[in-house]
């Protein structure tokens, strides 16, 4: 079968290596895809948001089954579209895909479905939301209500930083139209861990649990980011307590989503708190998270495709996941200033010495193909990736990997991982 899968980042780049080693695929495609992706799939100059182009794409090239990666084009009706074509997609409609794209209609959600979430105020005027945060003694989340990259969340410890929040969403316009809404809501204080998985709108079959590191520095200092690393498993979480995770959170969204006509088919990701034994949903996403995927796709020892096919015809099967037991671990090395302003162009050396290697595994996301070199294009450049019977030997070798990996302004957080070596 023919195979494409859209988006240009790390999580991108692994999907198109898990789904190139199975042996139902015969070619894949990649749009826009990057300097990885073309070592090993067909690089298509479409951007993701070109939702005509795509499509116009796959029925020109017999596109069996089209993988989503990010979560604009989902918000602006990818899915539907090639379901009009009648063209299979993995990835939620435009109405279901809400549940990323507003945290104000997944909060809504949330609380009709009765899961278990941060209380919250939704707000589309500064003036009331300063003075709902005067009348508050405790620390506050302030959330843009629509995309912003993984950047429009704000962990407020005072009123101060709270206003300031709403000031850069909603009258600075930080993130434009995105921040016309915002929703505040309390802060939980516990453990994060992400829950992912893939359904077909009733039936749901769990991946192993990850874990992020959203700031930019080290001891979770600094600006949220895309996310600056992330390891799995993620020990939190065991087998009782992911199946509350599901009768207690992703049971009940899939059904509050059918009954409002909005079917959910695809990657679903829950950004999940665990406090005092419990886990509260800080947010959903309506793909796969980034840089999660990368460890995942290195543990995970079953074909991906008949998942991915099951979901797009709404007929998964369920079924159990065969996951590799070692310890995998992604560090992101980024452009220096990110998430802010970074310069693009500088050249990468040292990635030739990780092309044949199996316990090592180099997840391109802002890179570019010069002619014979590779540079960088984006904030977010290398996922470094690596496997191990240990968290300690796993984080070794990736740092030791690193290491050996050069462009001029490299910045990455070194301590990613460290919190399991401290338990």
């Amino acid at each position: 079968m023919n195979v494409l899968v859209i988006g240009n980042g790390g999580r991108e780049h692994a999907l198109v290596w898990k789904i190139r080693k199975s042996p139902l695929v015969k070619e894949i495609y990649c749009a826009r895809g990057n300097a990885g992706t073309a070592e090993i799939a067909i690089n298509v100059d479409i951007p993701p948001e070109d939702i005509i182009g795509l499509k116009n794409f796959a029925i020109a090239n017999k596109i069996d089954l089209t993988v989503v990666g990010p979560e604009l084009p989902l918000s602006l009706g990818l899915a539907d579209e090639f379901l009009k074509n009648g063209l299979l997609i993995v990835g939620p409609i435009q109405g279901a895909a809400e549940i990323e794209s507003s945290k104000v209609f997944s909060k809504l959600v949330m609380r009709e479905a009765g899961i278990p979430t941060a209380d919250f105020e939704i707000f589309d005027d500064a003036d009331k939301a300063e003075k709902y945060i005067m009348g508050v003694n405790r620390p506050l989340v302030v959330k843009a209500d629509g995309l912003a990259q993984g950047k429009g969340v704000f962990p407020c410890l005072n009123k101060g930083e709270a206003i300031a929040a709403v000031n850069a969403i909603m009258r600075e316009r930080l993130f434009g139209q995105a921040g016309n809404r915002i929703v505040i809501e309390e802060f939980l204080e516990g453990e994060e861990v992400s829950f992912m998985g893939i359904t077909d709108g009733e039936i749901f079959i769990p991946f192993a649990t990850s874990q992020d590191h959203k700031r930019a520095y080290d001891n979770d200092e600094g600006p949220n980011t895309g996310g600056m690393g992330a390891f799995s498993p993620a020990r939190i979480l065991g087998s009782e307590e992911q199946q509350r995770v599901i009768s207690e959170i992703i049971s009940p969204l899939l059904k509050k989503m059918s009954e409002k006509g909005r079917p959910y088919r695809g990657f679903l990701y829950a950004g999940l708190m665990v406090k005092d034994g419990r886990p509260y949903v800080l947010e959903f996403n309506a793909r796969l998270g980034d840089p999660e995927t990368q460890p995942l796709m290195l543990r995970m020892k079953s074909d991906i495709v008949p998942m991915l096919v099951g979901a797009a015809q709404g007929n998964l099967k369920a079924q159990e996941i065969s996951w590799d037991e070692r310890f995998s671990v992604c560090v992101v090395m980024t452009a220096q200033g990110y998430p802010g302003s970074y310069r693009k162009g500088m050249e990468i050396l040292g990635l030739e010495q990780f092309r044949d290697s199996e316990d090592i595994v180099i997840f391109h996301a802002g890179t570019l193909k010069d002619c014979e070199r590779i540079i960088t294009n984006g904030g977010r450049v290398l996922g470094v990736t690596g496997i191990d019977v240990s968290p300690r030997n796993a984080i070794e070798k990736v740092y030791s990997a690193i290491s050996k990996i050069h462009f001029d302004g490299s910045f990455y957080r070194r301590d990613i991982g460290k919190k399991v070596l401290l338990k």
